[in-house]
Protein backbone atom coordinates (compact mmCIF):
# COMPACT_ATOMS: atom_id res chain seq x y z
CA UNK A 1 0.00 0.00 0.00
CA UNK A 2 1.23 3.48 -0.94
CA UNK A 3 0.16 6.47 0.69
CA UNK A 4 -0.77 9.17 -2.11
CA UNK A 5 -0.14 13.16 -2.17
CA UNK A 6 -3.39 13.72 -0.91
CA UNK A 7 -2.71 11.67 2.14
CA UNK A 8 0.38 13.35 3.04
CA UNK A 9 -1.55 16.29 2.67
CA UNK A 10 -3.91 15.24 5.41
CA UNK A 11 -1.24 14.19 7.82
CA UNK A 12 1.00 17.21 7.45
CA UNK A 13 -2.61 19.35 7.69
CA UNK A 14 -3.52 17.30 11.33
CA UNK A 15 0.31 17.76 12.30
CA UNK A 16 1.10 14.35 13.45
CA UNK A 17 4.31 14.86 16.13
CA UNK A 18 6.62 12.36 16.61
CA UNK A 19 5.93 8.94 18.06
CA UNK A 20 8.25 8.26 21.14
CA UNK A 21 9.80 5.51 18.81
CA UNK A 22 10.64 7.89 15.90
CA UNK A 23 11.62 11.00 18.22
CA UNK A 24 13.91 7.79 20.52
CA UNK A 25 15.75 6.74 17.08
CA UNK A 26 15.90 10.08 15.23
CA UNK A 27 18.05 11.13 19.16
CA UNK A 28 20.21 8.39 18.75
CA UNK A 29 21.37 8.79 15.24
CA UNK A 30 22.05 11.96 15.59
CA UNK A 31 24.58 11.04 18.91
CA UNK A 32 25.88 7.86 16.30
CA UNK A 33 26.57 10.39 14.00
CA UNK A 34 27.84 12.80 15.66
CA UNK A 35 30.85 10.77 16.84
CA UNK A 36 30.69 9.13 13.33
CA UNK A 37 32.14 12.41 12.13
CA UNK A 38 34.59 13.21 14.90
CA UNK A 39 36.04 8.95 14.31
CA UNK A 40 36.05 9.68 10.29
CA UNK A 41 37.98 13.15 10.44
CA UNK A 42 40.85 11.72 12.06
CA UNK A 43 40.62 8.27 10.14
CA UNK A 44 40.76 10.86 7.25
CA UNK A 45 43.31 12.94 8.44
CA UNK A 46 45.54 9.80 9.11
CA UNK A 47 44.61 7.39 6.37
CA UNK A 48 47.13 6.58 3.31
CA UNK A 49 45.57 4.26 1.31
CA UNK A 50 43.81 5.96 -1.59
CA UNK A 51 40.83 3.12 -1.92
CA UNK A 52 40.27 3.29 1.43
CA UNK A 53 39.94 7.24 1.99
CA UNK A 54 37.35 7.39 -0.62
CA UNK A 55 35.02 5.17 2.49
CA UNK A 56 36.33 7.59 5.13
CA UNK A 57 34.81 10.44 2.91
CA UNK A 58 31.63 8.73 2.16
CA UNK A 59 30.69 7.74 5.26
CA UNK A 60 31.79 11.28 6.55
CA UNK A 61 29.23 12.51 4.25
CA UNK A 62 26.69 10.02 5.06
CA UNK A 63 26.57 11.10 9.03
CA UNK A 64 27.53 14.83 8.18
CA UNK A 65 23.58 15.00 5.82
CA UNK A 66 22.31 12.43 8.66
CA UNK A 67 22.55 15.31 11.15
CA UNK A 68 21.25 18.32 8.47
CA UNK A 69 18.31 16.21 8.31
CA UNK A 70 17.60 14.98 11.61
CA UNK A 71 17.91 18.84 13.16
CA UNK A 72 15.54 19.85 10.15
CA UNK A 73 13.01 17.39 11.76
CA UNK A 74 13.62 18.37 15.40
CA UNK A 75 13.62 21.98 14.83
CA UNK A 76 10.12 21.66 12.98
CA UNK A 77 8.78 19.42 16.08
CA UNK A 78 10.74 22.25 18.66
CA UNK A 79 12.65 19.14 19.62
CA UNK A 80 16.09 20.70 21.44
CA UNK A 81 19.25 19.40 19.43
CA UNK A 82 21.43 17.25 20.78
CA UNK A 83 24.67 17.94 22.09
CA UNK A 84 26.48 14.65 20.89
CA UNK A 85 30.30 15.63 19.59
CA UNK A 86 31.50 17.87 18.58
CA UNK A 87 35.63 19.14 17.24
CA UNK A 88 36.14 19.27 20.92
CA UNK A 89 36.24 15.81 21.09
CA UNK A 90 38.58 14.85 18.43
CA UNK A 91 42.04 15.76 17.68
CA UNK A 92 42.40 15.20 13.59
CA UNK A 93 46.34 15.64 14.31
CA UNK A 94 46.71 13.36 16.64
CA UNK A 95 49.75 10.44 15.47
CA UNK A 96 48.38 7.34 13.99
CA UNK A 97 47.19 4.94 16.16
CA UNK A 98 45.48 2.35 13.93
CA UNK A 99 46.49 1.12 10.40
CA UNK A 100 44.63 1.37 7.52
CA UNK A 101 43.76 -1.78 7.41
CA UNK A 102 41.90 -1.67 11.12
CA UNK A 103 40.18 1.61 9.76
CA UNK A 104 38.58 -0.34 6.47
CA UNK A 105 37.71 -3.45 8.71
CA UNK A 106 36.48 -1.10 11.13
CA UNK A 107 34.44 0.63 8.99
CA UNK A 108 32.81 -2.44 7.39
CA UNK A 109 31.64 -3.66 10.71
CA UNK A 110 30.53 -0.75 11.70
CA UNK A 111 28.00 -0.45 8.64
CA UNK A 112 27.18 -3.87 9.46
CA UNK A 113 26.00 -3.21 12.80
CA UNK A 114 23.81 -0.37 11.18
CA UNK A 115 22.25 -2.35 8.59
CA UNK A 116 21.08 -4.81 11.26
CA UNK A 117 19.38 -2.39 13.45
CA UNK A 118 17.66 -0.37 10.75
CA UNK A 119 15.02 -2.87 10.47
CA UNK A 120 13.34 -2.28 13.68
CA UNK A 121 13.70 1.40 13.09
CA UNK A 122 12.09 1.36 9.33
CA UNK A 123 9.32 -0.38 11.35
CA UNK A 124 8.43 1.31 13.89
CA UNK A 125 8.45 4.52 11.47
CA UNK A 126 5.05 6.23 10.85
CA UNK A 127 5.81 9.59 9.51
CA UNK A 128 6.59 9.49 5.69
CA UNK A 129 9.60 11.58 6.98
CA UNK A 130 11.22 9.53 8.94
CA UNK A 131 10.67 6.11 7.30
CA UNK A 132 12.05 8.07 4.22
CA UNK A 133 14.69 8.88 6.23
CA UNK A 134 15.86 5.66 7.81
CA UNK A 135 15.53 3.60 4.62
CA UNK A 136 17.33 6.11 2.60
CA UNK A 137 20.25 6.02 5.28
CA UNK A 138 20.07 1.95 5.06
CA UNK A 139 20.31 2.20 1.35
CA UNK A 140 23.43 4.58 2.14
CA UNK A 141 24.92 2.24 4.85
CA UNK A 142 24.52 -0.95 2.61
CA UNK A 143 26.26 0.65 -0.25
CA UNK A 144 29.06 1.82 1.84
CA UNK A 145 29.17 -1.70 3.32
CA UNK A 146 29.81 -3.59 -0.04
CA UNK A 147 32.24 -0.62 -0.80
CA UNK A 148 34.20 -1.57 1.87
CA UNK A 149 33.65 -5.32 1.39
CA UNK A 150 35.32 -5.20 -2.03
CA UNK A 151 37.88 -3.30 -0.92
CA UNK A 152 38.47 -5.80 1.73
CA UNK A 153 38.84 -8.75 -0.40
CA UNK A 154 40.89 -6.64 -3.32
CA UNK A 155 43.75 -6.51 -0.14
CA UNK A 156 43.10 -9.93 0.68
CA UNK A 157 42.24 -8.96 4.24
CA UNK A 158 38.75 -10.27 4.26
CA UNK A 159 37.87 -12.36 6.67
CA UNK A 160 35.69 -15.22 5.31
CA UNK A 161 33.30 -17.21 8.24
CA UNK A 162 34.24 -20.89 8.67
CA UNK A 163 33.24 -23.02 5.43
CA UNK A 164 31.11 -26.72 6.01
CA UNK A 165 30.64 -29.43 3.66
CA UNK A 166 27.17 -28.98 1.49
CA UNK A 167 25.28 -31.52 2.76
CA UNK A 168 24.20 -33.82 0.60
CA UNK A 169 20.78 -34.92 1.62
CA UNK A 170 17.70 -33.58 3.38
CA UNK A 171 17.39 -34.79 7.31
CA UNK A 172 15.17 -34.11 10.23
CA UNK A 173 15.51 -34.00 13.37
CA UNK A 174 14.70 -37.92 14.97
CA UNK A 175 15.47 -36.88 18.62
CA UNK A 176 15.84 -34.37 21.69
CA UNK A 177 19.64 -35.04 21.57
CA UNK A 178 19.41 -32.31 18.76
CA UNK A 179 19.19 -30.36 21.56
CA UNK A 180 21.43 -31.74 24.19
CA UNK A 181 22.35 -34.59 25.33
CA UNK A 182 22.06 -33.80 28.92
CA UNK A 183 22.60 -37.69 30.15
CA UNK A 184 25.25 -38.54 28.38
CA UNK A 185 29.02 -36.57 27.00
CA UNK A 186 28.11 -36.11 23.47
CA UNK A 187 27.39 -32.88 21.76
CA UNK A 188 26.15 -32.70 18.08
CA UNK A 189 28.02 -31.00 15.70
CA UNK A 190 26.94 -27.27 14.96
CA UNK A 191 24.92 -25.78 12.74
CA UNK A 192 25.74 -23.72 9.68
CA UNK A 193 23.90 -20.61 12.05
CA UNK A 194 25.63 -21.43 15.04
CA UNK A 195 28.82 -21.01 13.13
CA UNK A 196 27.47 -17.98 12.09
CA UNK A 197 26.92 -16.24 15.70
CA UNK A 198 30.28 -18.04 17.08
CA UNK A 199 32.26 -16.05 14.35
CA UNK A 200 29.97 -12.76 15.00
CA UNK A 201 30.93 -13.26 18.70
CA UNK A 202 34.65 -13.48 17.86
CA UNK A 203 34.61 -10.62 15.57
CA UNK A 204 32.85 -8.08 17.82
CA UNK A 205 34.91 -9.60 20.70
CA UNK A 206 38.36 -8.80 18.57
CA UNK A 207 37.16 -5.31 17.18
CA UNK A 208 36.11 -4.47 21.08
CA UNK A 209 39.53 -5.65 22.73
CA UNK A 210 41.60 -3.96 19.86
CA UNK A 211 39.66 -0.66 20.12
CA UNK A 212 40.38 -0.94 24.65
CA UNK A 213 43.71 -1.59 24.17
CA UNK A 214 43.93 1.28 22.02
CA UNK A 215 41.65 3.68 24.05
CA UNK A 216 43.64 2.32 27.45
CA UNK A 217 47.01 3.33 25.96
CA UNK A 218 45.40 7.07 25.46
CA UNK A 219 42.84 8.10 27.80
CA UNK A 220 43.60 10.25 30.73
CA UNK A 221 41.22 9.69 33.59
CA UNK A 222 42.75 6.91 35.18
CA UNK A 223 39.13 5.04 35.95
CA UNK A 224 38.09 5.24 32.09
CA UNK A 225 41.99 3.43 31.69
CA UNK A 226 41.05 0.45 34.46
CA UNK A 227 37.31 0.52 32.81
CA UNK A 228 39.30 0.06 28.92
CA UNK A 229 41.74 -2.33 30.36
CA UNK A 230 39.09 -4.99 32.47
CA UNK A 231 36.55 -4.99 29.17
CA UNK A 232 40.31 -5.94 27.08
CA UNK A 233 40.20 -8.58 29.56
CA UNK A 234 36.38 -9.52 29.21
CA UNK A 235 36.29 -9.00 24.90
CA UNK A 236 39.77 -11.42 25.60
CA UNK A 237 37.67 -13.61 27.23
CA UNK A 238 35.52 -14.04 25.55
CA UNK A 239 36.85 -14.83 21.92
CA UNK A 240 39.01 -17.53 23.49
CA UNK A 241 35.59 -18.82 24.68
CA UNK A 242 33.84 -18.83 21.13
CA UNK A 243 37.16 -19.97 18.95
CA UNK A 244 37.66 -22.93 21.57
CA UNK A 245 34.23 -24.31 20.82
CA UNK A 246 34.74 -23.71 17.24
CA UNK A 247 38.40 -25.77 17.73
CA UNK A 248 37.10 -28.35 19.32
CA UNK A 249 34.95 -29.16 16.43
CA UNK A 250 38.18 -28.52 13.90
CA UNK A 251 36.32 -25.45 12.55
CA UNK A 252 39.06 -22.55 12.07
CA UNK A 253 38.48 -19.25 14.34
CA UNK A 254 39.18 -16.08 12.95
CA UNK A 255 42.22 -14.06 13.56
CA UNK A 256 42.48 -10.92 15.89
CA UNK A 257 43.00 -7.24 15.38
CA UNK A 258 45.60 -6.41 17.65
CA UNK A 259 48.01 -5.91 15.47
CA UNK A 260 46.67 -3.25 13.75
CA UNK A 261 46.75 -0.96 16.21
CA UNK A 262 49.79 1.37 16.79
CA UNK A 263 51.64 2.25 19.82
CA UNK A 264 50.68 6.43 20.10
CA UNK A 265 49.98 7.38 23.24
CA UNK A 266 48.45 10.54 22.45
CA UNK A 267 44.49 10.78 22.39
CA UNK A 268 42.72 11.25 18.74
CA UNK A 269 39.51 11.79 20.73
CA UNK A 270 38.26 12.61 24.13
CA UNK A 271 37.82 10.47 27.08
CA UNK A 272 34.03 11.25 26.78
CA UNK A 273 33.79 9.94 23.14
CA UNK A 274 35.69 6.92 23.50
CA UNK A 275 33.91 6.01 27.08
CA UNK A 276 30.72 6.69 24.76
CA UNK A 277 31.82 4.33 21.97
CA UNK A 278 32.58 1.56 24.42
CA UNK A 279 29.49 1.77 25.79
CA UNK A 280 27.84 1.38 22.79
CA UNK A 281 29.03 -1.52 21.26
CA UNK A 282 28.77 -3.18 24.96
CA UNK A 283 24.79 -2.72 24.21
CA UNK A 284 25.50 -4.27 20.73
CA UNK A 285 27.28 -6.83 22.19
CA UNK A 286 24.28 -7.78 24.62
CA UNK A 287 21.87 -7.54 21.99
CA UNK A 288 23.88 -9.91 19.25
CA UNK A 289 24.13 -12.28 22.09
CA UNK A 290 20.64 -12.73 22.65
CA UNK A 291 19.85 -12.95 19.13
CA UNK A 292 22.63 -15.81 19.36
CA UNK A 293 20.62 -17.75 22.19
CA UNK A 294 17.43 -17.61 20.18
CA UNK A 295 18.50 -18.95 17.32
CA UNK A 296 20.82 -21.64 18.50
CA UNK A 297 19.73 -25.24 19.23
CA UNK A 298 21.97 -25.95 20.85
CA UNK A 299 21.22 -25.88 24.80
CA UNK A 300 24.65 -25.55 26.07
CA UNK A 301 25.23 -22.55 23.56
CA UNK A 302 22.14 -21.18 24.71
CA UNK A 303 23.41 -20.96 28.43
CA UNK A 304 26.86 -19.72 27.57
CA UNK A 305 24.77 -16.89 25.69
CA UNK A 306 23.07 -15.93 28.34
CA UNK A 307 25.75 -15.96 30.83
CA UNK A 308 28.17 -13.85 28.86
CA UNK A 309 25.36 -11.70 28.16
CA UNK A 310 24.66 -10.80 32.09
CA UNK A 311 28.59 -10.46 32.24
CA UNK A 312 28.59 -7.70 29.94
CA UNK A 313 25.72 -5.84 31.17
CA UNK A 314 27.58 -5.76 34.64
CA UNK A 315 30.30 -4.15 32.41
CA UNK A 316 27.87 -1.48 31.14
CA UNK A 317 26.53 -0.70 34.43
CA UNK A 318 30.30 0.39 35.62
CA UNK A 319 30.85 1.93 32.13
CA UNK A 320 27.40 4.14 33.14
CA UNK A 321 28.38 4.94 36.27
CA UNK A 322 31.69 6.68 34.54
CA UNK A 323 30.09 8.90 32.28
CA UNK A 324 27.02 10.33 35.10
CA UNK A 325 30.19 10.73 37.51
CA UNK A 326 32.07 13.04 34.96
CA UNK A 327 28.47 14.68 33.24
CA UNK A 328 29.09 12.75 29.83
CA UNK A 329 25.75 10.69 29.78
CA UNK A 330 23.44 12.63 27.86
CA UNK A 331 19.69 12.05 28.42
CA UNK A 332 17.71 10.56 26.04
CA UNK A 333 14.23 11.64 25.37
CA UNK A 334 12.05 10.40 27.86
CA UNK A 335 7.86 10.00 28.99
CA UNK A 336 6.69 12.63 31.33
CA UNK A 337 7.07 11.85 35.30
CA UNK A 338 3.38 12.04 36.70
CA UNK A 339 4.16 11.28 40.17
CA UNK A 340 6.48 14.42 40.41
CA UNK A 341 3.93 16.59 38.57
CA UNK A 342 1.26 15.53 40.89
CA UNK A 343 3.61 16.24 44.04
CA UNK A 344 4.52 20.11 42.88
CA UNK A 345 2.91 22.39 45.25
CA UNK A 346 0.36 24.40 43.46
Amino acid sequence: MTISNDDEKVIAEHNIGLTASEMGFLWAQYINDSLAICIMKYFKNICKDKEILPLIEYSLSIAENDIKIITEIFTKENHPIPVGFTDDDVNMNAPRLFSDVFILMYIQKLEAIAMAGFGLVIGVSARSDVSDFFRNLLLSVSELHDQSRKVLLSKGVYIRPPQIPTPNKVDFVEKQGFLFDFLGQHKRPLTAIEITHLFIGIQSNALGKALMMAFAQVCKDEDVKQFFLEGKGISTKHVKKFSSILISEDIPAPMGWDALVMDSTVAPFSDKLMMFHTTYLIAVGIGSYGTAAGTCQRMDLNATYTRLAAEIALFAEDGANILIKNGWLEEPPKSVDRQALVKQPK
